[in-house]
């Protein structure tokens, strides 16, 4: 077929991160993304240029995946976001705001690329080594004998996403939610490998976040008709009620002839003969003391009505999202075929009930082990409803991740002002002697240390929209003093504690103006770690998801620096 239009060259861009529409876009994403980070950031919203879906939220996962970007070195620096949000649920924002000033503040440097990629990578692994450490200062361990840091955790999540619109009741009831939903899935029984169970988000809208509740086990929709016709369940001898899982239509459906020809003799009805086969189903599941029945699918009226006169109870369309949860707790095998199935694919529950919710009707199914259970989520409209369900999963994959690694780092901007403290004071205090053998010079290294320690103290500055920053000369954390105020030699009358919390301002401390520019002033001493870390209201991030956004932010910043040109196919 011949081409309507000549094929175009290529389009050959040579040192992008010169060009001024680069430049530009990339601080257009980083001011965006700064002014949604923490719980004062602003609220985006979003929608493409036909209508449709509006989206209101100020959460990295729902801007970056709405956000239309064209340039290929931000789709670089967005992809690479999006991949450790969906890895980690947590620290999107943090990440994307270091890596664009990162490259903003690499790239104004009058050193060559290869020897700032070089530094910046010597840099970073000073970063993680002393997270590592057991002399780190702005980390705390997590004891899950103790609820108090999980609470924190969780707590830290929630009051980040302002678009959820939770008042400090309404995030003390849900943090307690969250955590006794997680303790929920974890297994009471290990024997090898412990498996983590699954909690089901149940929507309901319009209705008070103090609505939301937590259940164990599955709550699964029926339709008011059939809520309303639920039977006494059949028990087996044991009180525990059997039950078969089918993942296939039971609806009585003729073969789809794209399947193949079949040949039927003369006289034979096809229906009759597929419903024949459904009701030795429903014998067999009777025989069987069977009590309750989910289909996936469609179950046959007949076969319905046969069940139910039997003592089964009978739920069908349940969908394909409660079938791996329900197969986990109740340990039954999901059956794809009504032709043959054998028994030890049934399961077991300890008991069935009702419920509702709003205008909503649920059979609760409920579990002899809780390993899964259900998450009621209220809120009072679709959109908050939307951006409240993202907080929720990230706070449980959080807590996921903590199990794993069991640390947290202070949040509040602390950890980033202590980092580059920490930094500041490390590299000044090498000696001449340490570049001797080196391919770069002392003054370059300094200079690309106070890019690297500006760009996260940038990060800390970004969670304050209206009011000032301070830092400590003592512990490097963060201070946040309301706008208006003159400045002062005597902070402490304005500051009561630090950005994490884990400081106050009875300790004899000295601050000074936290600006995210070059040359700020190098810390005499290391930075010291708090003496008190069990403090009730901590600000605290997920130690694994800042750790690996701190990594892919410094990695994703070097890879755009290493670009030296882009080839982009016009046609």
């Amino acid at each position: 077929m011949s081409r309507l239009e000549a094929k175009k060259p290529s389009l050959f861009i040579s040192d992008p991160l010169t060009k001024d529409a680069v430049s530009q876009s990339l601080s257009l994403l980083n001011r965006i993304l700064k002014s949604c980070y923490g719980p004062a950031g602003r609220l985006k919203q979003l929608h493409n240029g036909v209508g449709g879906y509006v989206c209101i939220t100020s959460q990295s996962s729902a801007i970056l995946g709405r956000l239309s970007v064209s340039h290929p070195v931000l789709k670089v620096l967005t992809a690479s976001v999006q991949n450790h949000v969906a890895r980690f649920s947590d620290c999107g924002l943090f990440t994307a705001i270091l890596c664009c000033s990162l490259i903003e503040n690499f790239k104004s440097l009058p050193v060559p690329s290869c020897t700032v990629i070089k530094i910046s990578k010597d840099l970073l692994s000073l970063c993680t080594d002393y997270l590592k450490s057991e002399a780190c200062g702005c980390r705390v361990s997590v004891d899950f004998s103790n609820l108090k840091t999980l609470l924190c955790l969780v707590r830290s999540v929630l009051t980040s996403k302002p678009a959820c619109m939770l008042n400090a009741t309404e995030v003390d009831h849900l943090t307690m939610l969250i955590v006794k939903a997680f303790m929920f899935t974890i297994p009471c029984h290990v024997e090898t490998k412990a498996v983590l169970g699954k909690c089901v988000t149940v929507p309901v809208k319009g209705r008070r976040v103090l609505d939301s509740t937590v259940l164990p086990g599955l709550l699964i929709e029926t339709p008011e008709i059939q809520f309303a016709k639920l039977l006494s369940v059949k028990r087996i001898s044991s009180d525990a009620i059997k039950i078969a899982l089918f993942c296939v239509s039971m609806s009585g459906d003729l073969f789809n002839p794209e399947e193949g020809m079949i040949t039927v003799h003369h006289g034979i009805s096809l229906e009759m003969s597929e419903l024949n086969q459904l009701l030795n189903v429903g014998k067999q599941l009777v025989n069987d003391e069977v009590g309750l029945v989910v289909c996936q699918k469609v179950i046959h009226p007949s076969l319905k009505q046969y069940l139910k006169e039997n003592q089964v109870m009978v739920v069908d369309r349940a969908g394909l999202s409660v079938m791996e949860p329900l197969s986990q707790m109740t340990g039954s095998k999901p059956i794809a075929s009504i032709h043959s199935f054998s028994p030890s694919c049934y399961g077991s529950l300890k008991d069935v009930c009702t419920k509702s919710f709003g205008s909503k009707h649920f059979v609760h199914l409920i579990p002899n082990d809780t390993v899964v259970c259900s998450l009621v989520l209220c809120n009072r409209n679709e959109t908050t409803w939307d951006e409240l369900k993202r907080a929720c999963e990230t706070a449980e994959h959080v807590l996921q991740l903590t199990i794993k690694e069991p640390l947290a780092l202070l949040g509040g901007g602390c950890t980033e002002s202590h980092l580059a403290s920490y930094i500041r004071y490390k590299t000044c205090s090498l000696s001449t002697s340490s570049f001797k053998d080196a391919d770069y010079s002392q003054t370059q290294y300094q200079l690309i240390a106070d890019a690297f320690c500006s760009s996260l103290e940038s990060v800390a500055c970004s969670l304050s929209h209206d009011d000032e920053i301070l830092t400590d000369t003592v512990y490097g954390h963060c201070w946040l003093v309301p706008s208006g105020f003159p400045s002062v030699s005597n902070w402490s009358d304005l500051l009561s504690k630090c950005g994490c919390g884990i400081n106050s301002n009875t300790q004899n401390l000295n601050w000074r103006l936290l600006r995210p520019h070059f040359g700020s002033p190098t810390p005499q001493s290391c930075p010291e770690e708090p003496s008190v870390k069990a403090a009730d209201l901590l600000t605290l991030d997920c130690f694994a998801a800042k750790y690996s956004g701190l990594q892919v932010a410094v990695e994703t910043a070097n890879l755009i620096l290493d670009l030296k040109c882009i080839i982009e196919d016009q046609n």
